[in-house]
């Protein structure tokens, strides 16, 4: 009999303790849906403080994220304040991981200040400070373009705090270099890495690739590339983009070409950044119809084409006399959401109507004038 009521109690101890688990769950749920769709933003902060004293909603990384993101989208950076430093009441601010969120949190938009006076706070309450929290911190710095501090902590912290900096540090370390355009730096830091044990990995690479390609040194560029392919790290689309930028910044579009073959060949399908590098490398050539081809092949493919190509595109076609792609490719812009300067359409409606082809230059005139971001209107010339 005992053994009998022992087994109930715990079969019902069991069903008690997961129903109260769902209960939870699908109350942190709700709270979150419930952020997701609200709009004022200082209903948005107060929900989402009082949403917070709920353990589980704040086990909720996604929603911490874009409720960030979304602040820092309207420029409410007081907000995002408000919200990250109203989770320091929680027992969870003990917490290294729960530390490192909130830097990283700030320096996703930049607040790096912010983020640094987390890590600071840390100190202070001598909390587990170890290499998690460390990146953190060089994340922040370098997501907030203070690359210069960024190399500072790197050497700096890790020594007074006796952290030994793993593949993220240095792969973090690396991109600042490359977006200072200390590239030869980047390369004395990859040599440090092997020394010290450290494998490079295709994150290490690829930053390499795109600070060399993108900054005009191709023939460095291929060096780190054979490096990668001697050590068997096998190139993805990212990489095979930063030699495509590289090449057609070197005006070398027929090997840009070989490296599109190639890419298929490998299985990787091209995105928005290959056909963009493609349309302006064959602009830069003066070359119209594989231009015309390659953005043709843009829109077959249902990639969003950027405002940087339809600035180079746009002209280069009303220059080439092609004015009938000139204003295809103005519709495709202003069927897109993307803001467009009144310089950018006007001449073509006045090459349209000068060519006598007054429907087509009318058309624009309507679609430029109904655009949502249009602040000012296109007009047809006097002819």
């Amino acid at each position: 009999m005992s053994s009998l009521y022992r087994l109930l109690r715990r079969t019902f101890s069991t069903a008690t303790s997961a129903a109260i688990a769902d209960n939870s769950n699908s109350k942190a749920k709700s709270l979150s849906r419930e952020i997701y769709s609200e709009r004022n933003f200082e209903q948005l902060v107060e929900k989402f403080k009082n949403a917070s004293v709920d353990e589980r909603f704040r086990k909720k990384h996604a929603v911490y994220k874009e409720t960030i993101r979304r602040l820092a989208a309207a420029r409410k950076l007081h907000y995002v304040e408000e919200i990250l430093e109203d989770q320091k009441k929680y027992k969870d601010i003990s917490k290294e991981g729960f530390n490192a969120r909130l830097i990283t949190l700030y320096g996703s938009v930049r607040m790096f200040d912010n983020a640094r006076k987390v890590f600071e706070e840390m100190l202070e309450r001598k909390c587990d400070v170890t290499v998690l929290s460390f990146n953190a911190l060089l994340g922040a710095c370098v997501n907030s373009k203070k690359f210069d501090e960024a190399e500072g902590l790197f050497k700096g912290f890790s020594k007074d705090l006796e952290i030994e900096p793993d593949l993220i540090s240095y792969n973090t370390i690396l991109k600042a270099y490359c977006e200072m355009g200390s590239l030869d730096s980047a390369v004395l830091l990859l040599d440090e890495m092997e020394k010290k044990g450290l494998e490079p990995d295709l994150i290490t690479f690829n930053t390499l690739l795109f600070g060399f390609y993108v900054k005009g040194r191709f023939v460095d560029g291929e060096n780190i590339w054979k490096q990668m392919k001697e050590k068997n790290v096998k190139p993805d689309r990212y990489s095979y983009n930063a030699k495509l930028l590289g090449l057609t910044l070197d005006k070398r579009m027929e090997d840009a070409v070989k490296v599109v073959e190639e890419m298929k060949s490998e299985g990787i399908e091209l995105n928005t950044v290959s056909y963009n590098a493609l349309i302006r490398g064959f602009v830069n050539e003066e070359d119209l119809e594989e231009a015309k081809h390659w953005y043709g092949e843009t829109v077959r493919s249902g990639f969003k084409r950027d405002r940087l190509t339809f600035e180079r595109l746009i002209p280069f076609a009303l220059q080439k006399g092609d004015f009938i792609f000139a204003y295809d490719v103005c519709k495709d812009v202003l069927s897109s959401k993307l803001h467009f300067q009144e310089a950018l359409m006007q001449p073509v409606v006045d090459a349209l109507a000068k060519e006598s082809k007054i429907k087509e230059a009318k058309e624009l005139v309507h679609l430029g004038n109904a655009h949502r971001d249009c602040s000012y209107k296109l007009k047809l010339p006097s002819i």
